[in-house]
C-alpha cells in the first residue's frame, strides 16, 4: 500500500484550510465529497470563523480546531491556500499533532514539505484528496470483482 493509500484509509478527520462556503470553488466540492464518504470535515477560513460549513463550524485557525474537537486528533490538513501561505500552515499542524500535511493540486511548497517531514507529519504535495480517494476506491472496485471472479473460477461461493 503506499503512502497516499495508507493515509485515506487510516484517517477520518480532515481540517480543511481554506474551506470556501461557495459550493462552486473547489475547496467546497472536495469537502463535501469527503464528508459524504464517512470523513469528518473541520472548516478552517478566518473569514468564516464561526459560521457553518456544510454543516460544521467553521474554526478561525487550526489551533482551534483541534481544541474543539476535545479528545479526538486531526488526522488530515488539506491546504486550499497559495503556496507561499504553506509554511506557516505547516508550522500550526505541527503544533496540534497532525498526522498528515496534504497541499493539493498545483501546490508544492518543499520548505514546509521538510519541516513537516522532520517534525514527524507525513506529507502529500500536488495531489486532489477528492481524486485519489475515488482512485483507491476505483482501485478496490476492481479488487474486489477480480477476487470474486477468481473464487468463482475456482468453485468457490462468495
Amino acid at each position: 500500500m503506499d503512502l497516499i493509500d495508507r493515509i485515506l484509509t487510516s484517517s477520518r478527520i480532515v481540517a480543511v484550510v481554506g474551506l470556501s462556503v461557495n459550493p462552486e470553488r473547489y475547496s467546497h466540492q472536495v469537502a463535501a465529497y469527503l464528508q459524504t464518504h464517512g470523513y469528518r470535515i473541520v472548516p478552517v477560513n478566518p473569514v468564516y470563523a464561526g459560521q457553518a460549513i456544510l454543516g460544521q463550524r467553521c474554526c478561525a485557525s487550526l489551533a482551534e480546531a483541534a481544541d474543539a474537537l476535545a479528545q479526538a486528533r486531526i488526522d488530515i490538513v488539506a491546504c486550499f491556500r497559495q503556496p507561499d501561505q504553506i509554511p506557516a500552515i505547516a508550522r500550526d499542524a505541527i503544533a496540534i499533532g497532525a498526522r498528515c500535511l496534504w497541499m493539493q493540486l498545483d501546490i508544492v511548497n518543499e520548505e514546509a514539505a521538510a519541516s513537516a517531514r522532520a517534525a514527524g507529519l507525513e506529507v502529500v504535495m500536488n495531489a486532489c484528496l477528492m481524486i485519489e480517494h475515488r482512485r483507491l476506491r476505483h482501485q478496490r472496485d476492481a479488487d474486489g470483482a477480480a477476487a470474486l471472479a477468481m473464487g468463482a473460477a475456482a468453485g468457490v461461493a462468495p
